[in-house]
């Protein structure tokens, strides 16, 4: 009995330090470079990170609990749907990030026929970094700060749910689960028979995911952070690249889950979960 006991209490630690690799996927590395370059606090984008786990945990124990007690078959059809969800989410981003960025103004009008003091330089409003004439006489601004894609959406009804702030990097890791919970269902299926095991292990195989993606914004942010403010033409640079990256990627997850031999939109399409 010790050496089931110790056998078993192995098995749901790997799947702590699984959950941790698991983190690591490049979509999953992507998505999370992209919403976190907006911040401009290490504490706050390893809350992002752990929100993103979370949901990612919620999707991987509901999907993978309805395979390992209910026996629940996912047809080929839809879990090519649950990854593609992924690829449009990227590209989601990618375009969110690319449009914030890359947003400018034209000159600036003349108040009371005279000119305005203008010069050029990158700034930022918040988490929305850009460049455009720009003056500091009253109305040589060049544009309103309320007027950002971002500063828009948090003026909407989302931006009056309390922690609304992490429901953005919560949505995201719950796309994420969705993509990956049946692979890890059957993986512990073929080692672990026992169903209240098998949710112990998806239980922390979630926990070590939280912990690897709270370990990877952290790392991810370091650049952003410091580059926010002595270096903002870099630091605009760097989340230009992360937005391309993020909406490549995307493009090539779309393709090759949708249209690639054996895709979701092809005559035979076939699933193998991983």
């Amino acid at each position: 009995m010790t050496e089931i006991a110790l056998n078993l209490v192995s098995v749901l630690f790997l799947g702590f330090f699984l959950g941790m690799r698991h983190a690591t996927d490049a979509d999953h590395v992507v998505a999370i470079a992209t919403i976190v370059s907006r911040e401009r606090s290490v504490v706050a984008s390893a809350l992002i990170g752990a929100a993103w786990g979370i949901g990612h945990t919620i999707t991987v124990m509901a999907v993978g609990a309805a395979i390992i007690v209910f026996g629940v078959v996912i047809p080929p059809r839809l879990g090519l749907s649950m990854e593609l969800a992924v690829g449009i989410m990227l590209v989601l981003l990618g375009v969110l990030t690319l449009t914030g960025m890359g947003r400018t103004v034209g000159a600036a009008r003349v108040a009371s026929g005279q000119a305005l003091d203008l010069h050029d330089h990158l700034h930022a409003h918040g988490d929305y970094v850009h460049r455009h004439p720009h003056g500091h006489l009253p109305g040589a601004h060049g544009h309103a700060a309320e007027h950002t894609p971002l500063a828009r959406l948090d003026r909407s009804g989302l931006g009056r749910i309390a922690y609304y702030k992490w429901l953005r990097p919560f949505a995201v890791g719950l796309v994420h689960g969705l993509a990956g919970s049946a692979a890890v269902a059957l993986m512990v299926l073929s080692i672990i028979r026992e169903p209240l095991a098998a949710l112990g292990y998806l239980l922390l195989f979630g926990i070590g995911t939280v912990a690897g993606m709270m370990l990877i914004t952290l790392i991810l942010a370091v650049p952003f952070t410091v580059t926010a403010v002595n270096l903002p033409k870099f630091n605009w640079r760097l989340r230009v690249a992360s937005g391309l990256v993020s909406f490549v990627f995307g493009v090539f997850l779309i393709y090759s889950i949708g249209f690639a031999e054996g895709g979701l939109f092809t005559d035979t399409p076939s699933w193998d979960p991983h």
